[in-house]
């Protein structure tokens, strides 16, 4: 079934291509990310939520079974239940998908497994790590999803292993969308990306990741690198925040931190001076 999904996707590209080359790319720097050794729910603590029950997908996806142990399986459509509906590329949603494969996307589920997107979704696509997610194995983790904060949902992938039904390596990564009428912290975003361990985006059916945001017509804004070999070493321990427009939020630098104390000192030092 994968072997005939590959060339299926092979011709929807070629039937496409023009249109896909009028299409644009932003590319978002590795330098806005983060180090870090924790999840979002690390700092606020109340855990990852519970196991994503999957309703449907591609192969072996596991639908209806309560252990959320799958491959290619997507559960949705799942409220928001934000109390402005969420913005993404200008169009607003209630409601997504949760995709085992590392994302979630809008107005549809995606059980594709080879990270083509998020340029080459066909359907808007949030993509913190898309890669050939296999939770079947029972060392693997699974695919969790937390709701009790308003306005924002928090999807986690927690030491989830790859195809086919590995688990000698594991990754384990978040991401977090807030609505509208969220209070976003300052230094924080709309929407962000979080990285523990990541060992692995080679599978038996791919060699890298994809990282970024697509809106299903093949505009896209990628992660530096996403789609090439060794982006799970690129975002381990790592975090990134985003605004609503998209756009990076970078934390300073500890050295433009240092100068900005510094020259408050000596600003407060020549107020004393100048007494």
């Amino acid at each position: 079934m994968k072997k005939f999904q590959i060339s299926t996707l092979a011709l929807v590209f070629l039937l496409t291509g023009a249109f896909a080359a009028q299409a644009a790319t932003t590319v978002i720097p590795q330098s806005a990310l983060t180090p870090s050794t924790q999840y979002y729910t690390d700092i606020i603590g109340g855990g990852i939520g519970n196991v994503v029950v999957m309703t449907g997908g591609g192969n072996a996806n596991g639908a209806g079974s309560a252990t959320g142990r799958n491959d290619d399986g997507y559960s949705g459509p799942i409220s928001f239940s934000f109390t402005t509906p969420f913005s993404f590329f200008g169009t607003p949603y209630t409601q997504f998908w949760a995709n085992n494969n590392g994302n979630i996307s809008f107005t549809g589920g995606i059980s594709a497994y080879v990270p083509t997107g998020p340029t080459g979704a066909n359907v808007p696509i949030i993509s913190p790590f898309f890669g050939d997610v296999d939770t079947r194995n029972a060392i693997s983790g699974v695919m969790r999803l937390r709701t009790d904060i308003a306005n924002e949902i928090i999807v986690t992938w927690d030491a989830v292993g790859y195809y086919d039904q590995h688990a000698d390596l594991l990754n384990s990564f978040q991401l977090v969308v807030r609505g509208p009428d969220y209070a976003i912290p300052v230094g924080e975003g709309t929407i962000g990306f979080f990285y523990r361990t990541m060992q692995w985006e080679d599978t038996d059916t791919s060699t890298t990741a994809a990282i970024g945001f697509g809106d299903g017509a093949g505009n896209a804004e990628v992660l530096q690198g996403s789609n090439a070999a060794g982006m799970a070493s690129v975002v381990n321990n790592h975090y990134i925040w985003f605004d609503v427009n998209l756009a990076p939020i970078q934390t300073p630098e500890p050295i433009s931190l240092l100068l900005v104390g510094l020259g408050l000192v000596g600003l407060a030092g020549a107020r004393r001076f100048t007494r």
